[in-house]
């Protein structure tokens, strides 16, 4: 008897002790459902475009190769030189000095006209440009250019047409220049309009002579 009811407290011990048990599932309840979090994905910041802007060009201080500056009245004697003749025209040299302490640079067609009287007015039409514009001439202190002008005899026009008039010389307009020269000349022009002009002027070259 006594062996029995120890036993059976034994039993109702043992009983106790495995519902205290940590997990042990009840065998009258359902499972519960497990929910499962799932893990974080790391998150990627999105990829920056990087704009890269070329840096300007440094500044060049180196300036532009520049020449002599275009001959003016200021550096420039103007005389005429040598002649020679032709049938009805004469030839005359004009020439360009460079009487200045700085080299400079003419070129192309100067322009000339007969002057008369102590106002120094113009008689009759310019000169007529001759033949085509030549190159650039470099004159250094001293050194020359020449333009060929022709002088027409005024007596192979009619005298009505011509109107003749006595000149004292040239004004003489050195190539792009706005000022003018007085070179003495006494002779003769015509007032009138002529046909063909009283005067005809080539482009300068380098040197003093006509050709």
């Amino acid at each position: 008897m006594r062996k029995t009811l120890i036993g059976a407290v034994l039993l109702l011990l043992a009983a106790g002790c495995a519902e205290d048990v940590p997990g042990t599932a009840d065998p009258g309840q359902p499972p519960q459902p497990t929910t499962t979090t799932p893990a974080l994905r790391p998150t990627t910041a999105p990829a920056t475009t990087t704009t890269t802007t070329a840096a300007a060009p440094a500044p060049s201080t180196t300036s532009p190769a520049t020449g002599p500056a275009v001959c003016t009245v200021d550096d420039l004697t103007v005389s005429l030189g040598a002649s020679e003749g032709t049938a009805g025209t004469m030839y005359r040299a004009l020439v360009f000095t460079n009487s200045g302490g700085r080299p400079c640079v003419i070129r192309g067609f100067p322009g000339v006209s007969f002057v008369a009287g102590d106002d120094g007015h113009q008689v009759g039409e310019p000169a007529v440009r001759s033949g085509t514009k030549g190159p650039a001439v470099t004159l250094k202190p001293g050194m020359t250019a020449t333009a060929p002008v022709g002088f027409r005899n005024i007596t192979a026009f009619d005298p009505a047409v011509c109107r003749p008039t006595d000149v004292r010389g040239l004004r003489v307009y050195p190539p792009h220049e706005r000022k003018a020269e007085f070179v003495l000349f006494a002779t003769q022009g015509c007032a009138g309009v002529v046909p063909g002009g009283q005067l005809t002027v080539a482009t300068v070259h380098a040197g003093s002579g006509l050709g």
